[in-house]
């Protein structure tokens, strides 16, 4: 099966200003466990960004990343419907990418918009959320009947 290619493609400057927010979020993680920052843009359908942050907790398992902190501040505000998202750390070598409980609750707001993954020299890679997630449970496998 062709993997489809992102259903939105962003205007340059869009793009732009996208991964320059990720990496604004970045500033504001709180990692004293770890040391490990990450920051998160969200752009929705309307054209909103929301920045996130990963918040560790010293109970490690409170603790939440930056993609999952931006998602639930834009549903928080009434928005579920994506365009992309861009993720930003401080990894030189490899691509900052979104770990599987990021990618499920990517999922849940669709497969075919496009995750942006970053380094600091602001080069990135981007794929979808069904490429990062394939063969994905989502809300419409709670329709499906036996």
């Amino acid at each position: 099966m062709a993997q489809k290619r992102p259903a939105c493609t962003l205007k340059p400057e869009c793009l732009q200003q996208l991964l320059v927010c990720s990496q604004e979020a970045k500033k504001s993680a709180y990692c004293p466990y770890s040391h490990f920052p990450v920051g998160a843009a969200l752009l929705t359908q309307e054209g909103r960004i929301f920045k996130g942050c990963n918040i560790e907790n010293a109970c490690y398992p409170l603790g939440i990343c930056a993609e999952r902190t931006a998602i639930q501040k834009a549903v928080s505000e009434g928005y579920k419907d994506f365009r992309a998202i861009a993720i930003a750390s401080d990894m030189q070598d490899d691509f900052i990418s979104p770990c599987g409980a990021c990618r499920q609750v990517m999922r849940e707001f669709g497969t075919n918009w496009p995750v942006y993954m970053t380094k600091p020299d602001g080069t990135y890679i981007v794929m979808t959320v069904q490429e990062l997630l394939p063969s994905s449970f989502g809300p419409e496998d709670l329709q499906k009947t036996q």
